[in-house]
C-alpha cells in the first residue's frame, strides 16, 4: 500500500456549514477498514472543534490551530507545537478594539479587516510572528508554524512519511499543507489558486468530495492517478530530447551488464535520485561498494557484519536511509541473513509503507538461480525493489519474474535482454538498431508496448567521490587487490588501495616494475578492480610507451592517478624484499 495515511482540512472541505454530513462519516469509516489513517488539520481550536465533531475520534490524530497544536483523540493528550502568545501581543490589540477575536494556546484569530491593525502591532512590538488568511479569517502564529509543519509533527508520532500521505483541502491556508503531502488534492469548491496547484481536483465539493478521494484511495490506492505525479519520479537519463523517469511506485527493476559496464554508476545515480526525492531506501551491499555512500548510514563492514535489530531500529526513522554492508560476514551466512533481514522489511513497509526502495547490489549473490524462497515471504506484486547483477540468468526465476523494468548496460546490451527474456519464458523485444555504445543503456518496460529505449543515464553525483574515497584509502578484499609478483613469482606484496599501490611501485625494483606493465597488469587492475575506464585506457597508453625509464613511468601512472584521486601526503612504505 502507497497511501496510508488522509490528511484533511475541516471548514470547506470536511465539513459543510461547519458540520460533517452521515455520508462523509461512512466514507471515513471505509478509509479506516482498508487500513489508512485519518488526520485532521485545520485552524480552528480545539475546544471548539470537539463541540462541532462528535466523531473526532475517528481521527488518528488532529493537528489544530493552524499547525500550533497536536492532539491525539484514542488518548486525550495535547502537545502545543509552539510557545503561547505573547500576554502584551494579546492585550495590545485588544486595547485596539480588534474583535471579534479568540486566543488558544499557540495562535491568535480575528477576522478581515483587523489584519492592518495586526500587523502594525507586531511590527511595533518587534515580534517574530506571522498572518495566516483563510477565507476572511485573520490567524497570528509564531514564524515557520503551519498545517504542513503540525502535519510533519503527527506524522513522526506515526512514524510515517509524508510520502506516504494525501492532503485534501479548500482555502489558503491549505497551500503548505497540500505542498507537503505525496498527492495533493482540491475539493471541487476549492479557491481557484489552490486548484491550480493541487495535483487533483474532486468532481464534488466539500465531503462528497472527500469521499470520492476515499473511493479511489480504498479501490486502487490512487494508482491510476500516478501519470500526475512526474515531480515525485526519479531522474534516470534522456533518450533523445526525452527526459527519461522512474516511478517512484509499483516499478521493479533490475540493472544488469558486465563487470566494468557502468552498472554501479546507473544504480548510485537511481539511489541519488531517491535523496533528491527523499525516498527512504535500504540498500543491500554485499561487497562494501556503498560504504561510503553519503546520505546514508552504513551498518556493518570489513570488521564486523552486520545487526539486523540495528537496521530495522535505523528504519524505523522515517527520514533515515540504511547501507547494510556484509564484508565482514562470511559468504556462506550471507542468504540466512538477508532472508531473514528481506522479511521483517516487507513486514516494515506492509505496517509504514517505507523503506520506499529496496536495493540488492550484486543480488545473485543473495537470491541465486538455484535459490527457493520460502512460501509466503515473497509478495507476488513486488514493488519498489532494484537489483543489480552481472547477468540476470544468475537471478532465482521467481525473482525475475516479478521485474517490471530491465535496464541493460553498455555494449552488450542487447544480448543482455535476450538473455533476460529467455530466463523469463518471454519473447524478446525487437532490438532491431539498437545498439548502445560505452556509457548508455537499454532501457524495456516489459508491462508496456514498444521497443526498448535507448538511453544516456545522467552522470552519478557521488561516483567519483565515492571511487576515491573507497579506492584511494579503502580496503579492498584480496581478491580484488594488486599484488606485485615479479616475473619469477617470488614475492606477493598485496596493494589494497591505491596509496599502497604507489607506495610499493615508488620501492619496488625495476625489473620487477616494468614487468608487471609489459603484462598490462596496471591497466586491467584499474579496469576490473578500481573500475575505473578512464584510467585504465591511460594506463594501457603508459605501458605501451617505448624509449621511457621506469622512474618516467612510475611517475606517469601517480599522475593518472592524481588527477581523479586525492591522496593524502605520505612517506613511501618500507617494502620488504624491494632494492
Amino acid at each position: 500500500m502507497r497511501y496510508h495515511v488522509l490528511a484533511s482540512d475541516y471548514d470547506g472541505t470536511l465539513a459543510h456549514h461547519g458540520k460533517v454530513d452521515a455520508e462523509t462519516i461512512a466514507g471515513i469509516k471505509r478509509l479506516l477498514a482498508s487500513g489508512r489513517r485519518l488526520v485532521l488539520v485545520t485552524g480552528r481550536e480545539l475546544p471548539e472543534l470537539q463541540e462541532i465533531f462528535p466523531e473526532l475520534d475517528l481521527c488518528d490524530w488532529v493537528v489544530a490551530e493552524n499547525g500550533g497544536l497536536l492532539y491525539r483523540p484514542s488518548t486525550r493528550e495535547s502537545k502545543p507545537l509552539a510557545d503561547a502568545p505573547p500576554e502584551r501581543f494579546v492585550n495590545l490589540l485588544r486595547s485596539r478594539g480588534v474583535a471579534p477575536m479568540s486566543v488558544g494556546r499557540t495562535i491568535v484569530a480575528t477576522w478581515e479587516p483587523h489584519q492592518t491593525t495586526v500587523l502594525e502591532t507586531i511590527h511595533e512590538l518587534g515580534l517574530e510572528l506571522q498572518v495566516i488568511f483563510n477565507k476572511g479569517a485573520v490567524m497570528v502564529l509564531p514564524a515557520g508554524v503551519n498545517k504542513a509543519s503540525g502535519l510533519k509533527a503527527a506524522l513522526k508520532e506515526m512514524g510515517l512519511s509524508p510520502h506516504n500521505a494525501v492532503g485534501i483541502g479548500d482555502a489558503e491556508n491549505d497551500h503548505a499543507l497540500l505542498k507537503f503531502c505525496e498527492l495533493s488534492v482540491a475539493v471541487e469548491n476549492a479557491l481557484p489558486s489552490l486548484k491550480e496547484t493541487a495535483d487533483l481536483v474532486t468532481p464534488s465539493d466539500h465531503g462528497r468530495g472527500v469521499v470520492e478521494l476515499i473511493d479511489h484511495m480504498v479501490g486502487n490506492d490512487l494508482a491510476d492517478f500516478d501519470p500526475e505525479l512526474e515531480r515525485h519520479h526519479l531522474g534516470l537519463g534522456r533518450s533523445g530530447e526525452e527526459e527519461i523517469k522512474i516511478s517512484p511506485y509499483g516499478r521493479s527493476v533490475l540493472i544488469c551488464g558486465p563487470s566494468a559496464s557502468g552498472k554501479s554508476t546507473v544504480a548510485t545515480r537511481l539511489v541519488e535520485a531517491m535523496l533528491e526525492q527523499k525516498y527512504q531506501f535500504c540498500l543491500i551491499d554485499p561487497e562494501g561498494d556503498y560504504s561510503s555512500f553519503e546520505g546514508a548510514m552504513v551498518l556493518g563492514g570489513a570488521k564486523s557484519p552486520p545487526l539486523q535489530e540495528e537496521v530495522l531500529r535505523l528504519l524505523e526513522n522515517p527520514s533515515a536511509n540504511a547501507v547494510v554492508c556484509m564484508t565482514g560476514m562470511p559468504i556462506s551466512d550471507r542468504p540466512a541473513f538477508f532472508l531473514s533481514l528481506f522479511a521483517e522489511l516487507l513486514e516494515l513497509r506492509s505496517r509504514t509503507g517505507r523503506p520506499h526502495w529496496l536495493v540488492f547490489d550484486e543480488a545473485h549473490h543473495l537470491m541465486p538461480a538455484e535459490w527457493r524462497m520460502p512460501d509466503g515471504i515473497m509478495p507476488e506484486d513486488l514493488r519498489n525493489v532494484v537489483l543489480i547483477t552481472v547477468h540476470p540468468e544468475m537471478l532465482a526465476k521467481p525473482l525475475l519474474e516479478r521485474v517490471t523494468t530491465v535496464l541493460a548496460i553498455g555494449e552488450a546490451a542487447p544480448e543482455t535482454l535476450q538473455k533476460f527474456a529467455s530466463a523469463v519464458d518471454q519473447p524478446g523485444p525487437d532490438l532491431e538498431g539498437l545498439r548502445p555504445v560505452s556509457g548508455e543503456l537499454l532501457l524495456w518496460r516489459r508491462d508496456r508496448p514498444g521497443r526498448p529505449s535507448l538511453v544516456r543515464p545522467h552522470p552519478s553525483k557521488s561516483t567519483r567521490l565515492r571511487h576515491r574515497r573507497k579506492y584511494a584509502q579503502g580496503e579492498l578484499p584480496p581478491d580484488r587487490s594488486f599484488y606485485f609478483r615479479g616475473p619469477e613469482n617470488k614475492m606477493k606484496l598485496r596493494a589494497q588501495n591505491l596509496i599502497l599501490f604507489l607506495q610499493i611501485a615508488d620501492g619496488i625494483d625495476d625489473d620487477t616494475w616494468t614487468w608487471h606493465l609489459s603484462q598490462g597488469d596496471v591497466s586491467q587492475w584499474f579496469r576490473d578492480c578500481i573500475k575505473d575506464d578512464n584510467l585504465a585506457a591511460e594506463a594501457k597508453r603508459i605501458e605501451q610507451l617505448t624509449n621511457v625509464t621506469p622512474q618516467e613511468t612510475r611517475e606517469l601512472i601517480r599522475a593518472a592517478v592524481e588527477r581523479d584521486y586525492t591522496l593524502p601526503a605520505s612517506s613511501p612504505l618500507p617494502v620488504p624484499g624491494a632494492s
